[in-house]
């Protein structure tokens, strides 16, 4: 018997088990290798293949309808899902809502899905969501123009209260809807506003209330994360809140000013503040009320994280405010050219920090700063880079005089393929992979 055959032969004898398993610890590209020895092979292969989708548009979306079979779907874990057309060419609502339908509704193993829709769906694709039982990680960003195209809060909220499991949520660029918002109409400068949004069914535990506030009445929710979207309703400072939140991620609006946004972000931390662990910040806190430890609202939080969107001048008097909080590690995202100038008011808040005595951050034990990197890439001269490592050192060595531990990268990372922005957001970076091939159209 030739060596061949004893390999295929001594491969064929495993359990099935024992091959998914091996299967499993396979790179991406050792895996499509492997399905090419033979039909039986290719067969244990397909769960690790299907495990995650990515879909970059609404054609890779119908031929993967038309070209993958339906039982393969089953084996889905991770799914990140785009409904804009490469073409330009205008689709209905109810088309792509019918293909988005078509696909989650037989992904059974579904727990994590990034939808990027390109304005709005037919209110018909809220109808899979409760029956994809082990979905607990939901993304969706508006990828469209959201004055021409925008994607409501009421379908979004929808969407999100009909997961009946959710736990991690991400929302980018969601559009508040006239229904709840009727003040802002004719507001100058005016957000954009959806409408024709009112025939979205209530929701059994949130009735007709699909406001953005309204997903603090989810109780599975434990990770919320809100960028480049309007938070100005006041019912963020009067919902009952029924989550337990362990993680906060606000971003900034573009809609708003500087002050509009720490009004919000104040608003939407005392409400959820009593089971915060880690907190995002994008906007500076002013309220003092954070800075007492009797009365401060976040009386868990331990991991403070500063976006690279936050106005540098700031730094200090937010983290004096927020002295209340038993914060044991502070970490700072900045641009390059902000490096000098983080160091700098790291350096004063730590200074304040042995101005004011043994309990003002009596907790911390870290400091980290992580250089982020720009759309615009300019050439950095020797002077600068000379200037930025010098900041850091001094950095450095008073957290090391304070026994505090701290890492300053002085050089940003890498951008995102295709000349994205750099990920910004700290919930992001938790992501947990799933081994197995990546398939991608």
């Amino acid at each position: 018997m030739s060596t061949s055959t004893t390999a295929s032969c001594s491969w064929h004898s495993l359990p099935s088990e024992m091959k998914l398993a091996i299967i499993d610890g396979l790179e991406p590209e050792d895996i499509n290798s492997l399905s090419k020895v033979d039909q039986r092979t290719y067969q244990a292969c397909v769960p690790s293949q299907f495990k995650k989708v990515t879909l970059q548009s609404f054609e890779a979306l119908e031929r993967f309808l038309e070209d993958v079979p339906r039982g393969y779907y089953s084996y889905i874990e991770e799914l990140e899902l785009c409904t804009k057309t490469n073409h330009g060419t205008p689709v209905l609502p109810r088309i792509r809502a019918d293909a988005v339908i078509s696909l989650l509704s037989a992904t059974p193993r579904l727990m994590k899905l990034v939808l990027r829709i390109s304005g709005s769906l037919d209110k018909s694709v809220i109808a899979p969501f409760p029956y994809v039982k082990n979905l607990k990680h939901l993304s969706i960003t508006n990828c469209g123009d959201e004055v021409q195209a925008p994607l409501s809060e009421r379908l979004v909220v929808a969407i999100v209260a009909a997961t009946r499991n959710i736990e991690q949520l991400s929302l980018d660029r969601i559009t508040r809807s006239r229904v709840h918002a009727p003040e802002l109409e004719g507001v100058y400068p005016c957000p954009p506003l959806a409408a024709n949004d009112e025939d979205i069914p209530d929701d059994p535990l949130l009735g007709s209330e699909l406001s953005l506030p309204s997903l603090l009445r989810i109780p599975t929710l434990r990770t919320l994360t809100i960028r480049d979207t309007h938070l100005g309703h006041a019912g963020w400072a009067t919902i009952p809140v029924a989550c337990r939140l362990q993680v906060l991620d606000i971003g900034s609006c573009y809609h708003g000013d500087e002050d509009f946004n720490t009004r919000c972000t104040e608003r939407i931390m005392a409400a959820v503040g009593p089971t915060v662990d880690e907190f995002s910040l994008t906007a500076a806190v002013s309220d003092t009320v954070f800075s007492e430890p009797s009365v401060t609202p976040l009386q868990r939080l331990r991991k403070l994280h500063i976006t690279p969107f936050f106005p540098v001048d700031s730094v200090v008097e937010t983290m004096s405010n927020l002295a209340g909080s038993p914060v044991e590690k502070i970490s700072v995202q900045c641009f390059e050219e902000d490096v000098v100038d983080v160091c700098n008011a790291l350096e004063e808040f730590l200074t304040l920090r042995v101005e004011r005595g043994p309990e003002f951050y009596n907790r911390l034990q870290r400091i980290d700063v992580t250089v982020t990197a720009e759309d615009d890439v300019h050439v950095v001269s020797e002077e600068e880079t000379e200037e930025r490592v010098a900041a850091a050192r001094r950095l450095l060595d008073f957290c090391r005089d304070l026994r505090l531990s701290s890492v300053v990268d002085k050089t940003p990372k890498a951008k995102a393929v295709g000349g994205a922005r750099a990920t910004i957001s700290f919930t992001d970076a938790k992501r947990y992979p799933v081994k197995g091939r990546s398939m991608t159209l």
